[in-house]
């Protein structure tokens, strides 16, 4: 047993490895090693490897989604309005509006369930942060006005998904309940639970002062918040997410501070380990069968196209005053476009749910890879464009 699962584990970190080396050769063509480790994953999933086998794992693959999350609550707090909270606010409402768009032409031209339609809107509003924010890095363009702004509406703009992929899961689980309220209570009272951590993380600084936790505080926090969303029906990324909101209420740490750069890389490095593995995961759950099938195609392209389209009206978000600033309006789309890692997530948690049929995954799937690189792809060249003289 142990050591099957040793040999599971160091194949999948072989994976892992070789789809990071792929990327670096690859890194010209905006290819992501995200893209690559689900290719990797599919490969080992339909032949030496199957899903079934990590089962084991299944909890340390979704350990670095967790942490992902629990940095992006941390950095949930007014600062992201950055100086031109009006373009943020208008340019995520817009991203999060416009997916609702393609309900009809989705539910209409697949028979979606009103679960599974949901779900595709979720998919369609978020933002893969992550892989935006390391093009950013390394164009060092993250402190331009149009790097700043790009960073707070593509943390804000999961919010919104996030609660839609809440939603999906709750109208999934609906139809198996004979009363709707058992359904209702689990959620009621883990959202109970969100409202009282405000004022009694208020009431903790004013009786003792901030906290200052060690890594394994900071871990029990963060599994210990995902657990509870996900017994709350939830979903654990939200619990993750109130978990680093928590964490910044409750530790304020200034920003470049030696703890808060200590935090910051700790956690990063859970991530750093931990994703590649679940990526892998992820490509392993696509049936090979339903590459075959024209019905996957098909809706892979609708929401492809969808994809794109909800995210240049964004554009809009960006007024004439805000390009006189120095603001990029294409900057700003071409970093929406990506779906990365939440994309990824949303369509897992949809399967394991029950919401959508592995040919539907693999049509999600096969949407966040394109628009991940298509959208680096954009926002890189547009970046060199703009620091070409």
């Amino acid at each position: 047993m142990g050591s099957s699962l040793l040999s599971t584990l160091l194949l999948l970190l072989v994976g892992a490895l070789l789809a990071r080396l792929t990327a670096t050769r690859l890194a010209r063509w905006a290819v992501p090693a995200i893209v690559l480790e689900l290719v990797v994953g599919f490969l080992l999933g339909n032949s030496v490897l199957p899903f079934s086998s990590i089962a084991p794992l299944a909890g340390l693959t979704e350990l670095g989604v967790l942490t992902l999350f629990f940095m992006v609550g941390l950095e949930v707090r007014g600062g992201l309005l950055g100086s031109r909270p009006a373009a943020v606010l208008r340019t995520v409402l817009l991203s999060a509006l416009t997916p609702l768009l393609a309900w009809w032409p989705l539910q209409q031209g697949f028979g979606l369930s009103t679960a599974s339609t949901v779900l595709c809107v979720a998919v369609l509003s978020a933002t893969g942060t992550g892989v935006t924010l390391r093009a950013l890095g390394q164009a060092s363009a993250l402190n331009t006005p149009s790097g700043r702004l790009l960073v707070g509406v593509s943390v804000l703009d999961d919010l919104p998904a996030i609660a839609l992929l809440t939603l999906a899961v709750a109208l999934g689980a609906a139809p198996g309940a004979t009363s709707p309220y058992p359904a209702l209570l689990p959620p009621a009272l883990a959202l109970g639970l969100v409202l009282l951590s405000l004022p009694a993380s208020s009431w903790w600084l004013r009786r003792y002062g901030p906290w200052r936790p060690g890594l394994l505080g900071v871990l029990l926090l963060l599994i210990g918040c995902s657990w509870i969303g996900e017994m709350g029906r939830l979903t654990s990324l939200l619990g993750a997410l109130w978990g680093g909101v928590l964490l910044s209420r409750l530790a304020p740490m200034p920003d470049g501070s030696a703890e808060a750069s200590n935090l910051r890389s700790n956690l990063a490095l859970l991530s750093e380990v931990f994703l590649p593995l679940y990526f892998i995961s992820v490509g392993m759950r696509i049936q090979a069968g339903t590459m075959l099938q024209p019905a996957a195609w098909a809706l892979a392209l609708s929401l492809l196209l969808l994809a794109i389209s909800c995210k240049l009206i964004c554009a809009l978000g960006i007024s004439r005053q805000d390009q006189a600033a120095g603001i990029d309006r294409w900057v700003v789309v071409y970093g929406l476009i990506p779906r990365g890692l939440p994309g990824l997530v949303f369509a897992s948690t949809a399967l394991a749910s029950g919401l959508i049929t592995p040919a539907q995954f693999s049509a999600l799937v096969l949407m966040v890879s394109c628009t991940t690189v298509l959208g680096l792809l954009l926002l890189g060249r547009r970046l060199a464009a703009l620091a070409s003289p």
